[in-house]
């Protein structure tokens, strides 16, 4: 990964290309450059019969400039930075900034090509380049430039695991806009490797990103729920969070998502009218009349049964 800076501070994550992968990249556009410059030149050959030893020379010469060493520069400007080679290989020719390439960085490539390239058959750009850091040609360092790779592997991305079904929708009410990115993060690669580290190394870090969270929502921590439970619960209310923004669903706590409608750039949207409500009027209180008491069953043991908030068992 190479650590390339921007203008405006930014790190970019590049990943350059080295000698194997540049090396065949660069046959490929010899064979077919040396190929179009063969079938040009047996045309010409052809039209040239007539003419003199020097203007045959002339011609060959030209026909040799332009086709190995203006078309690769014609190529590379057009594409920015991807030849047919490296267009097969997965590479990309940019500046130390990341951005695209133009005319003055394939010129200065291109005329350092035929020195490193053609005259040298590709030895001294091989040098160069495992002397380098970011394995650099000389053209590359005189223009500037660097190869990178476009086709990454991606990294397989490990699932978070379910909460326990008896947490679900618990945390529909907690308000998670706080939360930043970098601890959402933090929160799944945990969770997700959770089950590779040491029993109390993960119940210690459980514990710390928990209180992070709670610091960030601002609601009390649950008591009773493990810290990995409730990691798992809250990550899980934001996924379907996500999804029922994403399909334009009620949220799973029953109340619909907003979604505005698109306003013209330069307007404002029209206000949010409320409708009227009713006031309430005051009633005067009325004595509450007398009501026999209701006999309460008894259990068993003879104590009245307590009245709970939770469905009986079935």
């Amino acid at each position: 990964m190479s650590d390339l800076v921007t203008g405006d501070a930014v790190v970019l994550g590049l990943r350059p290309a080295r000698l194997p992968s540049r090396a065949l990249a660069i046959l490929l556009d010899l064979v077919v450059y040396f190929g179009g410059y063969l079938a040009i030149s047996m045309g010409l050959v052809l039209a040239t019969a007539s003419m003199d030893v020097a203007a045959r020379a002339a011609v060959s010469v030209t026909s040799f400039v332009l086709v190995l060493v203006g078309v690769p520069i014609a190529v590379e400007t057009l594409s920015h930075g991807r030849s047919l080679g490296k267009l097969a290989c997965g590479l990309r020719v940019v500046r130390d900034d990341g951005g695209p390439i133009r005319f003055r960085h394939s010129l200065v490539r291109g005329a350092f090509g035929v020195f490193e390239l053609l005259m040298t058959f590709g030895s001294v750009a091989c040098i160069a380049s495992l002397f380098s850091e970011r394995g650099r040609r000389l053209g590359d360092v005189f223009a500037g430039t660097l190869v990178v790779r476009e086709r990454v592997p991606g990294a397989r991305v490990m699932p978070v695991p379910p909460p326990p079904p008896w947490l679900a929708g618990r945390f529909g009410g907690l308000d998670l806009s706080a939360v930043p990115d970098g601890l959402w993060l933090a929160i799944r690669q945990y969770l997700t490797r959770m089950n590779q580290l040491d029993p109390q190394v993960g119940a210690a870090m459980a514990v710390r990103l928990a209180d992070d969270l709670v610091a960030r929502t601002g609601a009390p921590p649950p008591v009773g729920v493990p810290a990995a439970a409730f990691l798992m619960a809250v990550v899980h209310e934001r996924q379907s969070r996500d999804a029922a923004r994403a399909f334009r669903q009620p949220a799973p706590g029953g109340l619909p998502v907003p979604y505005g409608q698109p306003v013209p750039y330069g307007q404002r949207p029209a206000p949010v009218v409320m409708p009227a409500v009713a006031p309430v009027v005051p009633v005067a209180p009325v004595a509450p009349a007398h009501v026999a008491p209701v006999p309460v069953p008894e259990s068993e043991s003879g104590r009245p049964p307590r009245a709970t908030g939770f469905a009986p068992p079935a």
